[in-house]
């Protein structure tokens, strides 16, 4: 019987030696926070080992969203920082993260994720086909308006709050990250 390690190791070999014919993308590890992104893991094994994200990690626990994060998806995750959170009004996210107000914040966080997975190549090309702008359906249901401003990813809540992709591509096995400045707000 092999161990974890071993399968991993003959499982990369496999997608070394027929990967390039069966048109395999290679995702590279991307540092977030410190901390190695490694597109083996998903996105909570990889979140909780940012030091730029433990507000988010408190948050999606608070939420009761660690499960579906860890699941297959794709998602497609906007991943505000501490210092995005930190941008609230004081005292918002420690009113958020009260048993009381699961709802709410599991509102707000889902407002960040997106069925399947768009890199920022496939946001881009969204964006050229809708001239200029491209709106993103969450998983919470509301819309996020996705603009490129010079080279710059950008985002826009309902409310006209906007937020910059500060790390694109961040890859995981269920999905993909990108890393943003600011927290957007559903209707």
């Amino acid at each position: 019987m092999m161990t974890g390690k071993q399968a991993l190791a003959a499982a990369l070999m496999t997608i070394a030696m027929v990967g390039p014919l069966a048109g395999a993308v290679y995702a590279k590890t991307v540092m977030v926070g410190g901390a190695p992104m490694l597109p083996t893991k998903n996105i909570i094994e990889n979140a909780v080992n940012s030091k730029d994200h433990t507000t988010l990690v408190a948050a999606v626990k608070a939420a009761g969203l660690v499960d579906t994060l860890s699941g297959p998806g794709p998602f497609t995750v906007f991943a505000p920082t501490n210092e995005a959170f930190a941008k609230l009004p004081a005292g918002t996210v420690e009113t958020l993260v009260k048993p009381e107000n699961k709802d709410t914040l599991s509102k707000i966080l889902t407002y960040h994720v997106v069925s399947g997975a768009m890199d920022s190549k496939a946001i881009a090309k969204a964006i050229k086909a809708g001239n200029g702008r491209a709106t993103l359906k969450t998983v919470q249901g509301g819309d996020l308006t996705a603009t490129m401003v010079g080279t710059k990813l950008k985002l826009m809540d309902v409310k006209g709050n906007a937020s910059t992709v500060t790390i694109a591509d961040v890859y995981q096995s269920n999905g993909v990250i990108h890393v943003v400045d600011t927290v957007l707000m559903p209707q």
